[in-house]
């Protein structure tokens, strides 16, 4: 038993506990603007009461209701991690003493968002304004007379609410997707999918297997159904001594479903625009030109229109980014791609007065509501510059980056921050974030060179990006500079949703 002074001491220990997990609620409360409460609002609707959710004024009035179902107490955050993350609020995880990659380590076993609510806060990401006003227009029958500015989440809660739909029934979203924007079906199509077909992996407590034996397997099941692959399956762990019904989960095994491609087929593959930044104030970028001419000339061999822009300053480098952003002509292409070649720090790239722009601000230019008519595409960034500036020069090998300044130490960005958080970007660097690239003063950068190259030999074998830009990893890191003692190590940051395959060119590699 507790003597009355330990009992108090408890308590107010419990005190303390709550009160600062309340202030931890307040403080998220007041950094969620009126878009993240709506989202929030959203992904609870299977949670909450809706009566309730209307009354909704602030998320702390969110979590409150949430405290009040149990969903969310002091010990057990989880949920409102999983709800930041869903909205893409990373910043505010530490608050709550999580990351996006812890979070994401356990949503298979403690979320609580179902794959429809994921499913339609997603699509709703991807309405741009314009589209959503056709859409207002298709469902004017089923909408409010005197509807004032709705949002996408507005319309699709009104829709459930009419029991229009439901997560059994997305026939009315595929109707209106079909005819505003036939990219917007993919989301709803993986949704479909994912929900109508059981999905098996596979969690071997050793990874010893005869990997011969499993490949035999795996292409005798390629041209196999679902259940019948799932027999195959059966039969080849058994015979290994696994016990399959203890092995069966409820998540993805990557060989039982071959992922689909974007869709690359069109009468125009897209644009390719080139920044070349050669002449700086006190420097001159030597060999980037021949980086510049084997990049015309292999994404041209891969049907791309290549536009080359040289020696841009930082202002001229966002004023083109703007222009580009507007053209109106990607809405028939397949994708978009921007190569950088320039001086650059953490986070950002140079132009020739010396200025950064960073690489975050340039990329976003490019998200579904700035750019409507790339959404759903994919869009690759290949950047050449320097991410840090602490390695001297060799000779005849230049570092793409200013002269050190070893009196101070440079404020590191993460190459995470420096895409959109939205899907289908792609970020190839030259180097890991921190490190300087090098660049050999006649035959071109390291990076660019492996990674035209490798395109020419990959892309007619019908390997996709991330297995190409694989490979340039390994050819890059294998590179010495002159002395023999630096080294250099790309790095991809993507959130591509598909597999990123060029159609193999009729001609044959231009070098």
């Amino acid at each position: 038993l507790l003597s009355g002074r330990d009992t108090v001491g408890s308590s107010n220990m419990e005190n303390d506990v709550s009160l600062k997990f309340h202030q931890q609620l307040l403080l998220i409360s007041e950094n969620l603007v009126t878009d993240d409460v709506a989202a929030l609002k959203f992904l609870c609707i299977d949670l909450l009461h809706l009566s309730k959710l209307e009354g909704v004024k602030s998320a702390a009035d969110i979590f409150t209701l949430l405290m009040a179902q149990e969903y969310l107490n002091a010990e057990d955050t989880f949920l409102l991690a999983e709800l930041l993350y869903r909205i893409k609020c990373h910043s505010l995880l530490e608050k709550l003493g999580y990351t996006k990659e812890k979070v994401q380590e356990r949503l298979h076993e403690k979320g609580r968002v179902s794959p429809y609510r994921q499913m339609l806060y997603e699509l709703s990401e991807n309405i741009t304004n314009e589209m959503l006003k056709e859409i207002i227009f298709l469902l004017q029958n089923h909408l409010p007379k005197r509807w004032i500015t709705p949002s996408a989440l507005d319309v699709l809660t009104l829709l459930e609410k009419q029991g229009l739909l439901t997560k059994d029934n997305v026939q009315i979203l595929k109707g209106v997707c079909e005819t505003v924007s036939p990219d917007l079906l993919e989301i709803i199509d993986c949704y479909k999918k994912a929900k109508g077909e059981k999905f098996i992996v596979f969690i071997l407590s050793q990874m010893t297997f005869v990997m011969q034996g499993l490949v035999r397997y795996l292409c005798l099941v390629k041209f196999l159904n679902l259940t019948d692959k799932l027999k195959c399956f059966k039969e080849y762990f058994n015979l290994r001594g696994q016990e399959f019904h203890s092995i069966e989960k409820s998540f993805f095994f990557s060989f039982l479903q071959t992922m689909k491609s974007y869709k690359m087929d069109g009468p125009h593959r897209g644009f390719c625009l080139i920044i070349n930044n050669v002449n700086f104030n006190s420097s001159q970028r030597k060999g980037s030109c021949k980086d510049a001419e084997q990049l015309e000339r292999v994404f041209t061999w891969l049907g791309l229109d290549v536009k080359t822009y040289t020696d841009l300053t930082s202002g001229a480098i966002i004023n083109l980014m703007q222009t580009w952003k507007q053209v109106q002509d990607h809405k028939d292409r397949n994708c978009f791609i921007c190569c950088i070649l320039s001086h650059g720090k953490s986070g950002a790239i140079y132009g020739t007065d010396e200025k950064p722009v960073s690489i975050r601000m340039l990329t976003t230019h490019f998200t579904a509501k700035e750019c409507p008519q790339l959404a759903a595409k994919p869009k690759l960034f290949f950047i050449q510059a320097c991410q840090g500036n602490n390695i001297q020069r060799p000779v005849y090998v230049d570092t793409d980056g200013p002269t050190p300044d070893l009196s101070s130490m440079q404020e590191r960005v993460p190459l995470s921050e420096s895409i959109p958080e939205e899907a289908d970007f792609l970020l190839g660097m030259a180097t890991v974030e921190g490190c300087v690239s090098f660049r050999h003063t006649e035959e071109g950068s390291w990076y660019i060179q492996a990674l035209c190259s490798k395109l020419q030999l990959l892309v007619p074998r019908g390997e996709d990006i991330l297995s190409i830009l694989t490979q340039v990893n390994e050819d890059v890191a294998k590179r010495n500079s002159l002395s023999g003692t630096k080294k250099q190590m790309p790095q991809p940051a993507y959130t591509l949703r598909r597999k990123f395959i060029f159609p193999i060119p009729m001609a044959p590699p231009p070098s």
